[in-house]
């Protein structure tokens, strides 16, 4: 057992220490999770406002409709993702969701405002730019903050299946305990004294 605390603890520090070199602090990126989804739920009310079907009459395709609905959807989707990596800042998966959110919404929207600048108001189009681009900060920690754990947890799995490998070894090069069973020395034969 002594030998395999000696494995292990060098290699809980030196992960430890690879993680606290390269990634920012759960709580930091909790914070701006929070940030992002603050700023994204201001966005929900902007859309709330548009009207594609008055445009529609103004020439405008049907599609808007659907598309002002799936915008607001992702606004949604991504308020949802960002609390929930506030909550688990270290799960690289989730990271991952709440940045093809982030892509999703601003996918959505860019396309969006060119209807609304030409069917509703250019200004309306202005200020959903100003407030989606608010974000712009925000989602580029978020995607240094991947980068950085990602290659995080890469180095942790070169580092763990670098000492998983050195105990193998090390198993493998002790001398096997005997497999038989040791054997109680044979009575001596009556008459024999010991």
């Amino acid at each position: 057992m002594r030998t395999l605390t000696a494995v292990l603890l060098p290699a809980f520090f030196l992960l430890t220490n690879a993680r606290a070199q390269s990634v920012s602090a759960p709580w930091d990126i909790a914070k701006v999770s929070q940030d992002l989804a603050t700023q994204a739920g201001r966005l929900d009310p902007l859309l709330a406002q548009l009207t594609p079907l008055e445009w529609q009459a103004k020439g405008a395709p049907a599609a808007y409709v659907t598309q002002v609905r799936n915008a607001r959807d992702e606004v949604s989707y991504l308020v949802g993702a960002a609390n929930n990596l506030a909550r688990q800042p270290e799960k690289l998966s989730v990271a991952f969701e709440t940045y093809f959110r982030i892509q999703a919404v601003e996918s959505q929207v860019a396309s969006l405002v060119e209807g609304v600048r030409r069917y509703q108001n250019p200004a309306v189009g202005d200020l959903i730019i100003s407030v989606l681009s608010a974000n712009y900060g925000n989602r580029d920690q978020l995607r240094d903050y991947i980068t950085d754990l990602a290659k995080t947890r890469e180095e942790e799995f070169k580092i763990a299946d670098s000492e998983a490998q050195r105990c193998r070894t090390n198993l493998l090069r002790q001398p096997a305990a005997s497999a038989a069973p040791s054997r109680a020395p044979s009575p001596a034969p009556a008459g024999v004294a010991h």
